[in-house]
């Protein structure tokens, strides 16, 4: 039996991250989760230092509205938890999100990223999810994998692929930690997923 916690180096992992599947499928979803919630998406000091140096080229793509937040406070704000956000537009839509052609939601910053135009791409709280992390004293770090009903047709595609949390997640989670760190969270899924395979045989 996988244990509900496991604990990789100084961060500790909700064992559905190793056992849920999840892919992200723009075409069905059209990237709505920078729009739906009531706050935006959390950030560092360093991350907002970032998206500062970022602005004025992803300012055009920005709409009227959100140019306008940005100029009233600025690209983050604290939330009613007390943690550091990027600003949103009438309590939604993040400030940097824009669309293609197809109606798809966009990042901005990742846009320009790709395209070479900026060396910030985005807060590693967006890049992670459904991955949400939370620090504690000493230095643990938490990660939980967050159910939200608006990526069901990810989960769907997940299960679809055969593709767990933490593959899908493979280049954030490197990001996040290293790549040593991310081996040794492949091999102790491995062993986990293994042994839990040979118990119900």
């Amino acid at each position: 039996m996988i244990p509900p916690i496991i604990q990789i180096g100084d961060v500790l992992l909700s064992s559905d991250i190793l056992t849920e599947k999840f892919c992200c499928d723009l075409d069905a979803c059209k990237g709505i989760c920078c729009v739906e919630g009531d706050a935006g998406a959390p950030v560092t000091l360093d991350e907002i230092g970032g998206i500062e140096d970022a602005l004025d080229t992803v300012w055009p793509d920005m709409s009227a509205r959100a140019q306008a937040v940005v100029d009233r406070q600025g690209v983050a704000y604290t939330d009613r938890d007390g943690d550091l956000v990027t600003s949103i537009v009438d309590g939604r839509d993040c400030v940097f999100t824009c669309y293609d052609a197809n109606g798809c939601c966009l990042c901005a910053l990742e846009r320009a990223y790709r395209a070479g135009r900026t060396r910030f791409c985005k807060p590693i709280s967006c890049a992670l999810y459904p991955i949400r992390e939370k620090r504690f004293n000493g230095g643990l770090v938490g990660l939980n994998y967050n159910r939200w009903d608006v990526c069901r047709d990810a989960v769907k595609k997940g299960r679809k692929e055969n593709l767990p949390v933490y593959k899908f997640l493979r280049g954030p989670l490197i990001r996040r930690f290293g790549e040593d760190w991310y081996k040794e969270l492949c091999e102790v899924a491995d062993m986990l997923l293994e042994d839990t395979t040979s118990k119900n045989a």
